[in-house]
């Protein structure tokens, strides 16, 4: 038999999913290792060796593809430990890395700091030279200045430079002329030339991004490289894929050269599971929601597409790449709880993390976490997290809430593990109205997935806050990522400026600059061995009205490009508009101005499809395991439920809530609200009562 692998490194737990070609899975979890994250995906595949009862080396002989998320760049970026960098840039221009837009985030707390550059100001190095902003030669570049920074940079210990000139993507010669320079005076340094990471407009957003690709670039490269060694050792023979922010793969090549691509990637593969897992109900929309160990991430998609956005943040540092629209919070089962100033109590962003954890694993934390109330409040059995493997003290669990939140605000131990879970819930629902609304959406719309090991235990507080009609939750919850990531196509952006009103741009000039990202895409996607016949192109472009400041990416048939119909595609953005900001300009003939143009070259991959299950009927009595103690929110009291293996569960097994559903990666609570049926892949549908004839309807 032949395997696939999606493997997501999380900032607790490191996930695999291992796939088989006759549509088996098995779920694997091991505790990442922060220091070094390729100890844990090692580790993790030497476990799914050793369950198949064989030697590593001979079990990789059976896998053909390993698809692999990490949060290597992500962590540099916020530790601060990424690759000494220094900034080639336009005279004049050597402050805009650090006065950004000139706009201070909180406006009126006067102690608020700027965030600080990844550049230090002294290898932040002027050149004479500048470009127009329609690509006339202003003044040559002076490779004086060039050469003088060059010996700077390597004297300095230098290991990574960016290049960013003003107007560049306008008339690449000057930055691409120093961009040679540096690679032959530097040849061991990682080289980052916007031009080739980012042609458009916005310098702030242009040389921040750039930076952070310069900054990022050469520790992934180490990290790949090494990872690519131990699997080379191991004697893996098959394909090793990365995930990237847009919420597609690449191979580990241009991964090491566009590190960027890789900084939002951790949880981009929840929306593109999203999609399989509500199709699978004849779902077209869903908010799907995964709560990990550390974090909560909340991501939108609307007729099976998820919203991708071009402006995003990490550590309030400009990152203007495409990627999926996912908010993330510091809400997760390691979520430390505390008291701020005034006594409140608080739920996240600190986390315990894999080291210590959480004070019920016994592993020296000694900080209240969301895991430890879970666990006091009867959500969690201390005698089967992961399955038994892992052992919870429940005491250790009670004496840091005890002494952390109860006894300083007043209150018993189940009252503070009560306001613990509550707190956390109210986060999560926030961040998932975020999503919502930010868009123009109602989230009462919209079926909620649920992922994350913790996700399940706290899914249904979640969708009635927000009056959600359904819930699922699918079997691979845990590792919902993973999986996402071995239903992912390979996906290459471009973008190229062009401003002009649509009514007065120039056909020829229009179709060129598509033809040209087209072939650019066609060719990478070509050298990762992607069969011309499986490849497709998504043309979008980046419109407003004339003298607005902020644009709206507008998808564009191909049909219409090569019509250069300007009517049409006018008529695609004034609704898009409308949804977003609540008006539009179409009946005033406002003109429609052209900003950017984009092109996304997909490579479509072979996908996992999981084995549809024969229906067993409404009984579940097979799955009966126990039954235990539980608090219920809404009653604020605890009660005798019945808990079921997930494991046994069958297709249309029916369940009443109240109840706890157990497996061996996470634990579903299922309030008094919700019904439960499972459907034909063993994912639960969680419904409210008196709804069950409806549902059945859609999942059966």
């Amino acid at each position: 038999m032949k395997y696939k692998i999606g493997i997501d490194v999380g900032g607790t737990f490191t996930d695999f999913l291992l796939f088989g070609d006759d549509g088996s899975n098995e779920i694997y979890k091991v505790l990442s290792t922060p220091d070094d994250p390729s100890i844990a995906t090692i580790s993790g595949i030497e476990l799914m060796a050793r369950e198949h009862g064989t030697g590593t080396a001979e079990f990789l002989k059976s896998v053909s593809t390993v698809v692999h998320g990490t949060t290597v760049t992500t962590n540099a970026v916020l530790t601060g430990s990424g690759a000494r960098t220094a900034l080639l840039t336009t005279k004049g221009f050597r402050d805009a890395l650090e006065m950004r837009r000139g706009i201070r985030e909180e406006q009126y707390n006067n102690f608020y700091r700027n965030a600080k550059p990844l550049v230090e100001r002294w290898l932040r190095w002027p050149v004479e030279e500048r470009v127009a902003w329609d690509g006339r030669e202003i003044e040559p570049m002076s490779e004086t200045d060039v050469s003088a920074a060059l010996d700077l940079f390597k004297a300095e210990g230098v290991e990574a430079v960016a290049l960013c000139f003003m107007n560049s993507f306008a008339n690449p010669s000057h930055e691409t002329a120093a961009r040679n320079m540096t690679r032959e005076a530097m040849p061991d340094a990682y080289v980052t030339a916007s031009v080739d990471i980012l042609p458009s407009i916005r310098f702030y957003d242009r040389v921040s991004t750039t930076a952070l690709n310069s900054y990022v670039g050469p520790i992934l490269s180490r990290y790949l490289k090494a990872l690519i060694r131990r699997l080379a050792d191991l004697k893996f023979g098959g394909v090793l894929l990365i995930m990237q922010s847009n919420g597609g793969v690449v191979s580990p090549e241009i991964a090491c050269d566009r590190a960027a691509m890789t900084l939002l990637s951790g949880p981009a593969g929840g929306p593109v599971a999203g999609i399989a897992y509500a199709a699978d109900q004849k779902w077209d929309d869903c908010i799907t929601i995964d709560m990990g160990g550390t974090s909560f991430d909340a991501s939108l998609v609307k007729d099976r597409q998820p919203f991708v956005t071009t402006v995003g943040d990490i550590s309030r540092l400009r990152l203007a790449l495409p990627m999926l629209d996912v908010v993330t919070i510091g809400a997760g089962g390691g979520s430390i709880g505390w008291l701020d100033e005034g006594g409140l109590l608080r739920m996240g962003p600190q986390s315990a993390g894999a080291k210590p954890g959480p004070s019920c694993y016994a592993r020296g934390g000694t900080y209240p976490t969301c895991t430890d109330a879970d666990l006091v409040l009867g959500y969690l059995a201390a005698d089967f997290f992961a399955g038994g493997r892992m052992k919870l003290d429940l005491a250790a669990a009670e004496k840091a809430i005890l002494e952390k939140i109860a006894k300083p605000m007043g209150l018993d131990l189940v009252e503070a593990a009560a306001g613990m879970y509550r707190v956390i819930n109210t986060n999560m629902s926030s961040a998932v109205r975020e999503v919502a609304v930010q868009h123009g959406q109602d989230p009462r719309d919209f079926p909620l997935i649920v992922a994350g090991g913790a996700g399940p235990n706290h899914a249904c507080m979640i969708a009635l806050e927000l009056e959600m009609p359904i819930l699922i939750v699918p079997r691979e919850s845990s590792i919902f990522c993973a999986a996402g990531m071995l239903m992912s196509d390979l996906k290459h952006d471009f973008v190229q400026t062009y401003a002009t009103t649509l009514d007065s741009a120039d056909p020829a000039r229009f179709r060129a600059v598509f033809e040209n990202m087209k072939a650019e895409g066609l060719r990478l996607l070509l050298s990762e061995g992607i069969a011309e016949d499986r490849i497709r192109y998504v043309h979008a472009l980046d419109l407003r009205y004339v003298q607005q400041y902020h644009e709206v990416s507008v998808e564009i048939p191909a049909k219409e490009v090569e019509a250069a119909d300007w009517k049409a595609m006018a008529s695609r953005f004034h609704p898009k508009h409308n949804a977003l900001f609540g008006y539009s300009l179409e009946e005033e003939g406002a003109q429609v101005e052209l900003i950017n143009m984009r092109l996304t070259c997909i490579g479509v991959t072979e996908k996992p499809s999981f084995p549809a299950r024969q229906y067993h009927g409404p009984d579940p009595s097979e799955a009966f395991k126990n039954e235990r103690q539980v608090f219920l929110p809404k009653k604020g009291a605890f009660e005798k439920l019945k808990v079921y293996d997930g494991a046994k569960l069958r297709f249309g097994n029916f369940i009443e809530g109240p109840v706890v559903i157990e497996q061996v990666n996470t634990t579903t609570f299922v309030t008094p609200e919700y019904d439960v049926l499972v459907d034909r892949f063993g994912s639960y549908t969680l419904f409210p009562k008196g709804k069950r004839t409806e549902i059945e309807g859609r999942v059966l």
